[in-house]
């Protein structure tokens, strides 16, 4: 599915992997996010992604023109939890909606490990 949006100039159309992508560079930026995880179904494990791969942790579903999306982080260990989620959301939300021009209706954080930041 893509984003579409219509202006008096012309259709944009925006995948949902540029948007991933994006999302996924925004995320690590935030205080707290060693980095971004993929997640095997078939082991259960988690895998910290290298810069390049960062939509995969990256989940973008599009609803109504409106963006949700889900990030699968790694968080740094010894900090709160609930304070780098909620930075995190804030930030992805106004970098992406900033970016894209859509709205974005709802962002999911999901812990999948917690590393030591070196």
């Amino acid at each position: 599915m893509k984003g579409r949006m219509n202006t008096d100039k012309g259709k944009i159309v925006i995948d949902t992997e540029v948007i991933a992508k994006y999302a996924g560079s925004s995320a690590i930026e935030c205080f707290g996010v060693v980095g971004m995880a993929s997640v095997s179904v078939k082991d259960g494990f988690s895998k910290l992604l290298r810069k390049e791969n960062l939509a995969h942790g990256v989940e973008v579903t599009i609803e109504n023109n409106k963006l949700l999306i889900e990030l699968h982080i790694i968080a740094a260990y010894g900090v709160s939890i609930q304070a780098v989620a909620e930075n995190l959301i804030s930030n992805v939300k106004y970098k992406v909606e900033e970016f894209t021009g859509m709205e974005v209706a709802h962002i999911t954080v999901r812990v999948e490990g917690v590393r030591v930041n070196e």
